[in-house]
């Protein structure tokens, strides 16, 4: 097996004007886009992240139903990561010095927060599954979307 740079989906490749006939893969797996359905085990957090990023990914084609574990991975991470942060906020409100990011030991000894390590780690999960979707700033860089005939971009052109 060899490594090298994550291949990139066809359908990115068409949108980013990169495609070639002679190194497609032909029998690329292709889904319809579609909304899967929320995971119940998501926490609140996760829940109220999945409804806010569906409908931006639907739109742009590129949700389908089988991207629920990774969306569910994502928004989880996201809601993981905000209750580490409001966890943090409430301990800093208490603490005057180092605003919680660091916690005395049994010993005595100040160590660093094990908060912070959680929402450092989960910051970088959720990173790293919103890249997969093109929900990064880099990640859009790369991307060149179609417009959309929709009502709104129909007005822009009448009026603009």
């Amino acid at each position: 097996m060899t490594r090298g740079r994550k291949p990139k989906p066809t359908g990115l490749k068409v949108i980013a004007g990169t495609d070639r006939a002679d190194r497609r893969n032909d029998q690329e797996p292709k889904f319809n886009p579609e909304i899967p359905a929320v995971p119940a085990f998501l926490s609140d957090y996760a829940k109220v992240e999945w409804g806010r990023v569906c409908d931006a990914l639907y739109q742009a084609g590129i949700l389908a139903k089988t991207d629920r574990a990774v969306l569910a991975a994502y928004c989880q991470a996201f809601g993981r990561w905000q209750q580490a942060e409001e966890a943090l906020a409430q301990m800093g409100a208490r603490d005057g010095v180092t605003k919680g990011l660091m916690i005395k030991t049994t010993n005595g000894n100040a160590v660093q927060n094990p908060l912070v390590g959680t929402a450092n780690k989960a910051m970088a999960d959720m990173a790293r599954y919103a890249a997969e979707f093109g929900m990064t700033p880099s990640a859009r860089s790369r991307v060149k979307a179609e417009e959309r005939d929709d009502q709104e971009n129909a007005a822009a052109k009448f009026f603009g």
